[in-house]
């Protein structure tokens, strides 16, 4: 089987898929689909639409979006039944959706370190609790969260972002090991910095940031959405079907071994 069809017939769910060009959750949308999975799309944001609209211009693929905040039980509940209810099955859960607030530890407040974590690891959480029995009821399942490299390399002001995200990477091992028997895989890819307007446009505004945060990928470049999802696709695949419990870093070497 081809990579443009190694996915065919498969149901897949990514989170966190609403933001624009560039974005990692709608570059792994559209990879997962041009592969031949059936594709929910979800965020919070309404912009998710625009997402589904795009993959069915440049795809066969069958396409749902919802939005929802996947933070509450109610939220990714409704998410995996819309898929399920739709396709019958659920093979490849994405949870993608996130977004830290990064700044010095101190000058957090509560409400964003919370936010933070909610954003982060809640999503993750609830949605894996409400996919897992599905997957586990065919005996199938594929799930890749996206963490952080910084979790490993300490990145300036990640303090808050590390704590939502190392959970990620915790619930990781947990799973993988729970579901393994089920021929359910939990796998995390962890990005360094990854190129985004956004990262462009604080760049501009802040020169001082470029030798801080790029500084310590000696590539020296952030890494691309692309290059993502193409390790997403692939781990979500029957090539991967032997790799599981893995944090997987996709870094430019920021951190090794």
């Amino acid at each position: 089987m081809s990579d443009l069809e190694s996915l065919r017939g498969r149901v897949a769910i990514v989170t966190g898929a609403g933001q624009g060009t560039g974005g990692v959750g709608r570059a792994i949308a559209l990879l997962l689909a041009a592969r031949g999975a059936h594709v929910l799309v979800t965020d919070i944001a309404s912009s998710v639409e625009q997402t589904a609209t795009e993959i069915v211009a440049a795809t066969s693929a069958q396409v749902l979006h919802v939005v929802s905040d996947l933070s509450h039980e109610a939220g990714a509940n409704e998410v995996i039944d819309r898929a399920v209810e739709r396709w019958g099955r659920l093979d490849i859960l994405v949870n993608n959706a996130g977004g830290g607030i990064i700044r010095p530890f101190l000058e957090h407040t509560p409400q964003t370190l919370r936010e933070t974590v909610d954003r982060n690891l809640w999503t993750a959480i609830w949605c894996s609790y409400f996919a897992l029995p599905h997957m586990r009821k065919q005996s199938f399942g594929r799930i890749v969260n996206i963490g952080a490299d910084s979790v490993r390399n300490g990145l300036w002001d990640h303090a808050g972002y590390n704590a939502a995200k190392g959970g990620v990477h915790g619930m990781t091992t947990g799973l993988a090991r729970e579901f393994a028997a089920q021929d359910i895989t939990v796998n995390t890819v962890a990005p360094c910095v990854v190129d985004s307007e956004r990262l462009r446009t604080r760049m501009q505004e802040q020169p001082e940031l470029t030798g801080k945060v790029l500084g310590i990928v000696p590539k020296g470049r952030a890494v691309k959405a692309s290059e993502i999802a193409s390790l997403v696709a692939y781990l979500a695949s029957e090539d991967a079907a032997f790799i599981t419990g893995q944090v997987v870093s996709i870094n430019g070497g920021s951190t090794m071994l």
